[in-house]
């Protein structure tokens, strides 16, 4: 059975899509960023491209850039046009994969049942296949990166909100409508912090989600623009910086403590731009997750960070073009 993804063919009158080998071009639609990427079979990013997302100006200018900045990295590649066989669109959810539309993604202002994979589709005239950012992610971590040795795990992008996404006995949990692995909202204290993802209290995303840690550092009174410069304060030896720091690493342990619990996987990688902090956060995230897990879950799972960094999302996108072609060349036809 194919994965439960959105494809909309613009291969032919017939709409069969024969899959192959050949380069996919990956995009990222993110509340702050829009990234491209033109990824190989082997996993290999041979071009990439981000810019500001500007999502506030609604759907149709952003992916207009978007879509420009595909072109753009195709040209910027050392292919053709006609070397690429598809697209794949990574963006976070709610969103309906099998029909390609983006339904209400809380860090998309205003986006409403965008028919992202049709649009796609008539401005490159390829397959294209959607998919949640972080599942997508995974999917790619799993394909080719930090998880390719592993039959279980669990990804975790740190970034504009979280996300997750889950690999169980070396398939992708996508859950009964596709929407599965929302980890960000694990609930770590039910009377925390307001999540404004999905407007309950306490969620992971509404401590360790970049947004967030910017959020309680200004509260606290430091003035900062983002979770990087939260992380650099700490390590120069602000006090302020350091307690929000330690906060975000005791939030997001809690939060993998509970997911290891859940999963028992072998691996956990965390992804996004939080995650740029590298041991900073996950050195002593591990160590407490080691110490808080129930045995033998906690002694088998590892946490390291993404393979892929700055590039997972668009190697993500690709990983589920990549996946979709397996799926297809395994159904029996005839």
């Amino acid at each position: 059975m194919a994965p439960a993804v959105g494809v909309v063919s613009a291969a032919g009158a017939d709409g069969e899509w024969a899959p192959s080998d050949r380069p996919v071009l990956g995009l990222d639609i993110g509340g702050t960023k829009l990234a491209a990427g033109v990824v190989d079979a082997a996993g290999v990013v041979q071009s990439f491209a981000a810019e500001p997302s500007r999502a506030d100006e609604g759907s149709k200018p952003t992916l207009a850039r978007l879509f420009e900045l595909g072109r753009r990295v195709v040209a910027d590649s050392p292919l053709e046009w006609d070397d690429v066989q598809a697209v794949g669109i990574g963006c976070g959810g709610p969103l309906d994969a099998q029909r390609g539309v983006l339904i209400a993604p809380p860090h998309l202002p205003g986006w409403r049942n965008v028919p992202g994979t049709e649009l796609a589709a008539r401005a490159f005239d390829r397959p294209v296949t959607l998919e949640n950012d972080a599942t997508a992610a995974a999917a790619a971590e799993h394909r080719w990166g930090a998880g390719a040795h592993v039959r279980n795990m669990v990804y975790l992008t740190l970034s504009t909100g979280v996300g997750g996404g889950v690999v169980i006995d070396g398939s992708l949990y996508r859950g009964s409508t596709g929407n599965g692995g929302e980890l960000g909202h694990v609930t770590i204290d039910w009377h925390g912090r307001l999540c404004r993802g999905c407007g309950r209290h306490g969620c992971l995303e509404a401590y360790v989600s970049g947004t967030s840690i910017a959020e309680r550092a200004q509260e606290a009174g430091l003035e900062v623009a983002n979770a990087e410069e939260v992380g650099a304060g700490a390590r120069a030896g602000n006090a302020v910086a350091q307690a929000v720091w330690d906060e975000t690493i005791e939030a997001l342990a809690c939060g993998v403590t509970s997911i290891v619990n859940l999963f028992e996987p072998e691996l956990v990688v965390i992804g996004g731009g939080v995650a740029r902090s590298g041991e900073q956060l996950i050195g002593p995230v591990r160590e407490t997750v080691r110490a808080s897990t129930m045995k033998p879950a906690g002694d088998g799972a590892d946490i390291v960070a993404s393979a892929y960094g700055d590039h997972v999302g668009v190697a993500g996108a690709a990983a589920i073009v990549y996946d979709r072609a397996t799926a297809e060349e395994a159904r029996p036809h005839g």
